[in-house]
This record gives C-alpha cells, structure tokens and sequence, in this order.
C-alpha cells in the first residue's frame, strides 16, 4: 500500500530544545528530504516569525522534484473574519502547494484556551478550510489533541474532523500532541475513526511515553495512508515520531510503499545530515542508522555473525545506507580479530600466535580502562604493531611538565622532555597554552627534524572521562584524543590516574601511529587501513 510521508522537522522539530535552523539549514534540508522522496515538507508557520516568512520567500525560488512544500497555521481567531485574519492570509500569500492547519478538538482547549462555544469552534475549523481550499491549496487539516479530546467526549471529536471533512479539507490528520496515548488504545480510536470516514487520514504522534514511532505504524495498521514525523525525532519536550524508523518500518517490515528501496538507502547519510546542520550528535544507537544499530561486541555474537549475518541482524545494513561493525573490546573473541584481518585483507600477515597475543592485550588494556571502540587510532597502532614487532622509533627517558599562576594572570604551563631515538637522546623544552600543549611541542621540537611528517598532525579534540568517581580527585580518567593530518582524523587514547599522564600516553600513541605510517612505506597496510572506522 501506498504510505504517504509528511516531514515535519523543519516546523515541529524546530521547535525541540537545542534545535535551531539558520534560513540556509531550511533550504538545504528541504532540498535533501525532496531527494530522498518525502511526499510533504512542512517549512514553517509564515505567521508567526520573521524566519519562516524568508524561507517560503526563498522556497518559491526552488523548484521541488517530488515533495509538495506545505505552510503549517492555525484556524482562525474568533474574533477575525477569515479572510482578515493574518495567519490565515500568510497561508496564502506563502504559496505553497499545500497547508496544513491545525484546529480544537479537546472540549477542554476550546473553553479553557479559546474560550469560545463548541459549535463556534466548528465554525472556525470549517471557514478556515474552506477558504484555503477556495485558493487552490490542498489542506492537511491537523486534528491536534485528537486522542485526549476522543477519550473524554469522542462525540464531539469526531464532529471537528466532520466539520474539516465537509469544508473540503484533503487529509484528517489525528493528533497525539501530548504523546501520552499507548499503542493499543491508539490503534483502537484509529480504527473507530476510520469505520467513519473514507479518504486520507493521517497520523501525528508525539514520543512523551517513548511509543511514538509504535504508535504510528499501529495507526498505519488501523488504516492511516499519511504519516507525520521528524528526522532522528526531533522535537517539542521528548520529540516527534522518528520519521526515519517510521519509513523503514513500512517499508522493510510492512512492505508498504514511502520513498522506495533504492532512496531506503540514503536513510543514514540523511540522518547524519540533519544532525550535522542541527548541531546535535546522532545517538548511536538509534535504529537503523545509527553507528552502534549493526555493531556487534560479544564475541559469541560475533562468531555467529561471521557465520551468518542474520543471526544477529534484523536485515541487512546495506538496505538503509549503514554497515555492519565489529567492536573490540575486553568481550572480544578471536573471532573479533579474525573479522578485522580477514576484512581488510591482513589475516595472512599475522601469526595465530600473534593473533592470540593482540586479543589478549587488547583485552588487558580494557581491563585498565582503555576504550579501544572510541579510539581507532590506538587500534590501528596496536596492528600495525603487531605486524611489525621490532619497529622502535625512540624511546622516552623522562618529562616534566609544571603549570604557574600568579594573581588573577593567566596560568603558564612548560614541559621538559627527554628521549632517545635512533641518532641519539633528544631534549626540548617548550611553553604552551596548558600542559598538554606543551608536551605536544616539546615531542615535535625531539622529533621534527628526524621526522619532519609529524608536523602535519594537529589536535582537533579532546576530551576526559572520570572512570572511578568514587574516588574523587583521585579517579583514574581516560583521555581521548582526535588528530588530524589533513587527510583523516583518528583517536588515540591513554588512562592513568593522573590526567597529565593520561594525555601524554595518548599523545605518545599519536606520534608513534604517524611515524609508522610514514616510515613503512606498505602500501599494502596503508590501503587496507584507509578506513579508519574500521577498528572501532
């Protein structure tokens, strides 16, 4: 069955905690949900701010492949004539193919906040539409609060998707605005509306009791053709439906028809999109797209996988633009290194021996708190090691770092560092804008002109985890460490009890992974290694 899907992130999602669109985000975003074969994009409330008003300005300017551009309003005032009314005249004066309007269908909403008669409500709703539809939009009227209004007078909910029905309204869209309606109970009132009315009714759920996307697909199962929702769910308090999971739900689960099988697979790079513009991490775990949704760690399960990907995947990764990844940590098995080797075409480089002494440090190193999935830098260092056990670049006789503040000055921080490399011991001593930074210049002063490549590595980020914080200032912290050398960015990572230590290792493993890539000249390794996602 044909499913129609209704994009709402850039109206309904915007208006999540943390979530703001710049005008340009609103335009790229609606040219890429167009791509992926989005039926409705709804762009904003022209109305309501100044914003909005520019992108449907700009919108007219964009020629849409598939999506209709839709403006989001309300019913008009009471005490407004509707073609005087100013929401409803931005409506029109947006010109986009189609508007959808939201309207009272809780007794409760039209006394208390309209403060109005119930019948002068129904008059609103039926005005509102009619003159939209007179104007030669299709109107998706939005029932909001339907399933709260339903559950304490259903009578008259019904009566304000009536009044929107007979007005000429194209979809009766059913609201759980406040998401606290369960699945069960969703999917019965779904189907009590739907033995009333014919045509195209939508859903609108909310996830305040985490069933939005639940709910959705029950009331496409109930007989709902049209779906509302956001990318990643974003939105209001707990956010929207999921748009994403919802699509791939009926397609991949329902065999419905949304945006297809081939668009299914660009659901990851879209999710990744949006989040990039919101400025919000995609959580890794969130279904289908997220990092972690094929990622496997136990080394049973992954035993199981290398034998047959559906013993622990519900489809294949492939089908929604994601891939399937095994973690290494301290549950890793063999099967875990044979995965990484054989994927990249290393197995025959290393050993069972050397295979067996990898895992067995790579799982020591766990133990000390090291979080190799986060640092693949520090993986690929370990590989790279044992593929090359007698590869010794220098060695560290001893650093000191000291930090000074005096009165309300700035603080000053300088490092000292000795080691020994292969033309002989090596000082520097450097002051830097903190501790870290210092050791990082004194290691390039020691280093740079024997290898003058690890100039180009750089620092890009940094961040420190309190592993026993029982313990206080005395915890033992993991320091993950991003670097870039312009071409790739990868994490190193250290942990000790002291977080000067703990950088320091982490900067160690930093240089040593760089010197290797410069110094072997193993075009082999360099190409099987390309990816640097793969060790996590």
């Amino acid at each position: 069955m044909r499913i129609f899907t209704f994009d709402t992130t850039l109206r309904d999602g915007s208006q999540g905690e943390a979530v703001s669109f710049s005008v340009d985000d609103k335009v790229t975003i609606a040219s890429k949900l167009d791509e992926l074969g989005i039926d409705y994009i709804e762009g904003g409330w022209p109305g309501s701010n100044p914003k909005d008003k520019e992108f449907f300005a700009r919108a007219k300017e964009h020629r849409f492949q598939h999506a209709r551009l839709c403006a989001f309003g309300a019913t008009r005032f009471a005490k407004h004539a509707v073609d005087r009314d100013p929401s409803v005249l931005a409506l029109v004066e947006a010109q986009t193919p189609a508007v959808s309007i939201f309207g009272k269908t809780w007794d409760l909403h039209v006394h208390r906040a309209l403060g109005i008669g119930l019948d002068d409500n129904l008059v609103l709703i039926s005005d509102t539409v009619s003159f939209l539809v007179s104007h030669g939009r299709e109107v998706i009227y939005d029932d909001e609060h339907f399933f709260d209004g339903y559950k304490t007078n259903p009578d008259y909910a019904l009566r304000t998707l009536e009044a929107a029905k007979k007005a000429g309204a194209h979809v009766l869209c059913l609201c759980d605005t406040n998401g606290g309606t369960l699945t069960g109970e969703l999917a019965a009132i779904v189907a009590k509306v739907r033995e009333r009315f014919d045509g195209v009714v939508g859903i609108h759920t909310h996830n305040d009791s985490d069933v939005a996307v639940a709910n959705a697909i029950a009331a496409v199962e109930a007989g709902c053709t049209h779906v509302q929702g956001c990318i990643n769910g974003y939105g209001e308090r707990c956010g929207n439906s999921n748009l994403v999971s919802i699509i791939a739900n009926l397609e991949l689960k329902l065999g419905h028809s949304t945006i297809g099988p081939d668009k299914l697979r660009s659901l990851t790079a879209l999710a990744h999109f949006v989040a990039e513009l919101a400025n919000l991490p995609l959580r890794n775990d969130q279904a289908y797209v997220g990092q972690s949704a094929f990622a496997h760690k136990g080394g049973i399960h992954v035993s199981a996988v290398l034998k047959d990907s559906h013993t622990y995947e519900h489809i294949e990764p492939a089908r929604v633009g994601n891939r399937q990844r095994v973690l290494l940590s301290d549950l890793s098995g063999r099967g875990n290194i044979l995965y990484k080797l054989e994927e990249k075409g290393l197995a025959d480089r290393l050993s069972e021996d050397a295979r067996r002494e990898l895992l067995e440090r790579i799982k020591h190193l766990e133990y000390l708190g090291y979080e190799l999935e986060a640092a693949e830098g520090t993986f690929e260092l370990l590989v790279r090691e044992a593929l090359h056990p007698n590869a010794s670049f220098f060695e560290v006789i001893n650093f000191e770092v000291s930090t000074k503040m005096t009165g309300s000055r700035p603080s000053t921080s300088a490092a000292t560092v000795n080691l020994k490399a292969r033309d002989g011991v090596h000082s520097a001593t450097a002051s830097g804008h903190g501790p870290v930074h210092a050791l990082d210049l004194c290691l390039r002063q020691c280093l740079g002109q024997l290898y003058p490549g690890i100039q180009d590595v750089r620092l890009t980020d940094y961040k420190v985890r309190v592993l026993e914080p029982k313990k206080g200032t005395a915890a033992k912290v993991r320091v993950l460490v991003e670097w870039s050398d312009s071409h790739r960015s990868w994490t190193t990572v250290g942990v000790s009890d002291n977080v000067i230590e703990a950088s320091w290792l982490a900067l160690l493993d930093a240089i040593k992974l760089e010197l290797m890539r410069i110094t072997e000249k193993d075009e082999t390794i360099d190409k099987a290694l390309a990816d640097y996602s793969w060790g996590v």
